[in-house]
């Protein structure tokens, strides 16, 4: 007769979904056993969608969300940088269209003293991902070992990966789940995914960048600063230094949307060129990137620090390194025209004269998902070709037969589609809006106190 399991022995899933259905606080070790159960298979998907459920319904404790983060994280390996002498510290968008900060983020905070281990996401729903555009620079190589990734950050100071196998298993099982049964939009359960994958990096100190608007997931502001504050809380209780940014999202950051050309506005904002919005936001996280690293003594000595790196051309040049550490072309730095281009262009115009009264920023990233810029599914491959230049933002005044957007397509079908969409989301009317939303809207965390 064979012995059951230890995880059988130690608890019973059954007890464990109850007390949550019932609203009972569960304790670490009731957590810890259920997802260390069901990443060895031991616990059935239907009894963990069950538990699932019931967090969405009934929430979770700080204490719950910490230890469920905690057992996420030791699901798998958790790397030890502590052979860096630097602090390492990362940074985490929770999504937007035309966010492609991380990008200059790595390199820029890199050429300044601090190790920057990040791994990164693909592009989820509307909202692009780091790892599509990475990949858009032609052999870039962002499924790295650890070892390797070890290496690239060692060398040059950043790299820039996907998860790996060993990196919190639990939670991309956990995600897979979650994706199919509804449970997605949980705070508690979006924190944990988060957190337990940007701890396993071994990181110092963490910033977050939480987006907030019609572009953004969490559509209001006080959701956003209810999962900011879950998250630097949860990151805090684990002993790392964590802030978050609640930033807009109600247009698009910066004028280009789309794997290729997001990475050639990248290179602009390296030049020390670039839209003013990408810029201004691309600083001051490096500001706190810098201090949180111990770079510098102030936010704005971080700032001021970043945008002299970035004028000598140290930031650029640190990008050049990392892609040729990680297989990508290095000549594309220089000639947009080595990464991937789209066959054709067309101009979306204004049917009217006035202002850019406001933008759907989640259509506009629909958009170019339909051209092929995202997944509408979850087997789609991304065209890192395609995308959308905007040439008027918010308040922007405008002339009838006038150019809101470049659309950059490869298939007559999806820019038709593409274009209806983006002249839907933009409002023109006869006056400017009357109150432009701040870039950045608050700073949530100690580790803001009177800085």
């Amino acid at each position: 007769m064979s012995q059951p399991n230890s995880a059988a022995q130690s608890f019973r899933a059954i007890d464990v979904i109850r007390k949550k259905r019932d609203g009972v606080e569960l304790t670490a070790h009731e957590i810890g056993s259920l997802v260390n159960a069901y990443t060895k298979g031991d616990v059935p998907d239907y009894q963990v969608s069950a538990w699932l459920m019931a967090v969405v319904l009934r929430g979770m404790t700080r204490a719950e969300t910490a230890a469920l983060t905690d057992a996420m994280l030791h699901s798998g390996e958790v790397l030890d940088l502590s052979s860096l002498s630097a602090k390492k510290v990362d940074k985490h968008s929770t999504g937007g269209v035309g966010d492609k900060t991380s990008l200059v983020l790595a390199p820029l905070a890199a050429a300044a003293g601090v190790a920057i281990p990040m791994i990164s996401g693909r592009g989820l729903g509307h909202t692009g991902g780091t790892l599509d555009k990475l990949e858009a620079i032609p052999g870039f190589n962002v499924n790295l070992s650890v070892s390797d990734f070890r290496r690239v950050l060692e060398t040059c100071g950043c790299a820039m990966i996907g998860q790996t196998a060993e990196i919190a298993p639990a939670d991309r099982k956990l995600y897979a789940l979650r994706d199919v049964t509804g449970t997605v939009e949980s705070p508690y359960l979006i924190c944990a995914s988060i957190m337990s994958k940007k701890l396993a990096e071994g990181i110092d100190a963490l910033v977050l960048d939480v987006k907030t608007g019609s572009g953004a997931f969490m559509k209001s502001e006080k959701d956003a600063a209810f999962l900011a504050e879950l998250m630097v809380e949860t990151g805090e209780r684990m002993g790392k230094r964590v802030i978050a940014l609640i930033t807009d999202m109600d247009q698009p950051l910066g004028n280009m949307i789309g794997n290729a050309l997001e990475v050639v506005e990248v290179v602009d904002i390296l030049r020390g060129g670039g839209p003013e919005d990408l810029r201004e936001l691309c600083l001051h996280l490096a500001g706190w990137m810098l201090y949180l690293g111990g770079a510098s003594k102030t936010i704005a000595e971080g700032k001021q620090i970043s945008e002299r790196l970035i004028s000598s051309g140290k930031a650029l040049e640190r990008f050049r390194k990392m892609l040729e550490l990680q297989g990508g072309d290095v000549r594309s730095i220089d000639n947009p025209k080595k990464l991937p281009q789209a066959r054709h262009t067309t101009t979306v115009v204004s049917p009217r004269t006035g202002y850019i009264a406001s933008m759907q920023c989640e259509q506009i990233g629909t958009a170019c998902v339909i051209l092929g810029g995202g997944r509408e599914r979850k087997e789609d491959s991304v065209d890192p070709s395609v995308g959308i230049v905007l040439h008027k933002k918010v308040g922007d005044r405008i002339e009838a037969g006038e150019p809101i957007a470049t659309i950059h397509y490869n298939e007559d079908s999806r820019a038709e589609r593409a274009k209806q969409l983006i002249v839907q989301s933009c409002e023109v009317a006869e006056r400017p809006p009357s109150h432009k939303r701040p870039l950045i809207h608050r700073v949530i965390g100690k580790a803001g106190e009177n800085v």
